[in-house]
């Protein structure tokens, strides 16, 4: 499948997450799910999503690099481990801002520190408000 313009990638381990990749779903921005974990993969194509990146986070120069353009990247903090291997991964694959979303005021130095150019703190995860900027870049 090709993508002409750069796709949104977007790690939902949360509730949140999975109703934010719903949201872009419905608004129709190219997007690609981030997973580390085959049960989730299969979870995901059980929800219909065609893009799926499965990632080794234990041995991240391991990783699979995507054939199509990566833009921003949304990933919701499910643990600290595993956000954090996140960030390393993805900052190898993209120079555009990867975002943050987590219920958690703590590791907000930490985020940045691996590279987060945003960490966004929302009690309930929610951050579809961050849609409209997506949809013009």
């Amino acid at each position: 499948m090709i993508m002409q313009s750069d796709c949104l990638l977007i790690a939902a381990p949360t509730k949140a997450g999975e109703d934010f990749m719903k949201q872009v779903k419905l608004v129709g921005l190219p997007f690609i799910a981030l997973t580390n974990n085959e049960m989730v993969k299969l979870k995901l194509e059980g929800q219909g999503v065609k893009q799926i990146i499965q990632v080794n986070t234990s041995e991240p120069g391991l990783s699979i690099i995507p054939d199509y353009p990566i833009g921003n990247v949304i990933l919701f903090e499910e643990s600290l481990p595993l956000c954090c291997r996140y960030i390393q991964i993805c900052r190898g694959l993209t120079s555009r801002p990867i975002y943050v979303i987590t219920q958690s005021v703590n590791p907000r130095l930490i985020y940045k520190g691996l590279g987060a150019d945003y960490v966004i703190y929302s009690k309930k995860g929610d951050a579809k408000f961050l849609l409209p900027s997506f949809k013009n870049s």
